[in-house]
């Protein structure tokens, strides 16, 4: 009976690490150290979805052997289509859990420590454990917390405290990929704006003049489900909820003559599901697991830092160096400047950086050096601030003037620098 090396099923993987590249060092030589390092490179993947099905599989058909994932989902039934790692008998599991199992099972050797949670639950120490940390979020909330969280983890005097970020995301047929090293390079907040939130739609037009599919279902949502189902609380996840939804859309885009309202789209407004295809989730994890696999053996030049996929018509990308902006908020070391109106009032204001595409804060508290302008806790406090709300930007700051603005769901304050339009 034949015997099959262990070894042969890495050949391609060994031909890849082995090949000199542009900047490695003369008296570099591929060797066993080399093999030992991806081994021992402890790996967090963060996201067990579409995305982090895809490179929990490559991180682990790529030599690595320690690597831990987290996600706070279950899964359900939308979620097979694209996420390969699940079958019909794990819906309502937890995804990391599932997820590790499965990968484990199929690569011999490889070790998955699963975390069902959020990434808030976990402590700077956590996450000093890792060489790198790879996103697989369809969060933007959670891409700005453990940004800023990686970036005040570094101490100059410690070069281990730097951990590198690997950044992945899909919308339908595009996608991004980039790398970002903590306080040295462009970081996710410099380019916020590049993820502005969804224009909210007034609710008159929804009301009363509908002109788009999403008008049709933000109505049945909104407002027909309040009128003849008050007394029963919305759930999303409920299908026979989501369904009543669809019809009641369906009958308002026939009045309205107003076509193209589908079951999905229904499911994407409600939900607020961004639209996810598995071969972009292929593509952009290939692109993010390579980078790691680069950083983590030396092997060639990372990403320096950002790679756009186009895949609408053909096959597009394009890669360019992200501006570090010195107003950046977290790595930056100016206040960003906000261009406001005086007259507003000041509640009027806080309730903008929800929408603001270079804010998107949507629980804000507010002060500048001298006061407090507004604080939501502790209740005593809010009490106190809360009549600054209906008072103007102008009489409460100068025009120029800088103020924090912290939010409950981030560990930092965000510095703003008013300017009076």
């Amino acid at each position: 009976m034949s015997t099959i090396d262990p070894q042969a099923r890495w050949t391609y993987l060994y031909k890849a690490l082995s090949k000199n590249g542009p900047l490695t060092d003369e008296d570099w030589e591929f060797g066993p150290e080399t093999i030992a390092t991806l081994e021992s490179s402890k790996i967090l993947v963060i996201g067990a979805g579409g995305l982090g099905c895809e490179i929990l599989k490559n991180l682990a058909l790529s030599g690595f052997k320690d690597i831990h994932v987290i996600d706070m989902d279950t899964i359900d039934i939308s979620n097979l289509n694209r996420q390969f790692l699940f079958r019909q008998a794990d819906i309502g599991k937890p995804k990391a859990e599932v997820a590790a199992a499965f990968v484990e099972k199929r690569v011999k050797g490889v070790k998955i420590t699963p975390y069902v949670g959020k990434i808030q639950d976990k402590d700077e120490d956590y996450y000093m454990q890792f060489k790198i940390i790879i996103c697989g979020l369809d969060s933007i909330e959670a891409r700005r917390w453990i940004n800023s969280t990686l970036i005040a983890m570094v101490d100059m005097e410690n070069p281990e405290s730097l951990k590198p970020l690997v950044d992945g995301g899909t919308e339908g047929f595009k996608g991004q990929s980039r790398v970002i090293l903590p306080t040295l390079s462009s970081c996710i907040e410099c380019q916020l704006d590049m993820h502005a939130p969804r224009p909210a739609v007034p609710l008159c037009t929804i009301a009363t003049i509908p002109r788009q599919p999403q008008h049709c279902i933000e109505w049945a949502y909104q407002i027909a489900w309040q009128e003849k189902r008050k007394d029963e609380p919305f759930d999303s996840d409920d299908l026979e909820h989501i369904s009543w939804v669809y019809n009641a859309a369906l009958e308002r885009g026939e009045q309205f003559h107003i076509h193209g309202v589908t079951f999905q789209m229904t499911q994407g407004v409600v939900k607020n599901i961004i639209p996810a295809i598995a071969s972009t989730n292929a593509v952009i994890a290939a692109s993010t697991t390579s980078e790691v696999l680069k950083i983590a053996a030396s092997c060639n030049p990372y990403l320096d830092n950002y790679m756009m996929y186009a895949g609408e018509e053909g096959v597009y990308t394009y890669t360019f160096q992200a501006e570090k902006k010195s107003d950046c908020p977290v790595c930056g070391n100016l206040a960003r400047k906000m261009e406001v109106d005086p007259n507003v009032t000041l509640g009027d204001f806080i309730e903008s950086l929800g929408e603001r595409a270079e804010a998107q804060l949507k629980k804000p508290s507010m002060r500048t050096e001298e006061k407090t302008l507004y604080q939501r806790f502790p209740p005593q406090l809010e009490e106190q601030t809360r009549p600054n709300l209906q008072l103007k930007l102008r009489d409460l700051v100068a025009d120029g003037q800088e103020i924090a603005v912290s939010d409950p769901a981030y560990t930092i304050d965000f510095r703003y620098r008013l300017n009076f339009k």
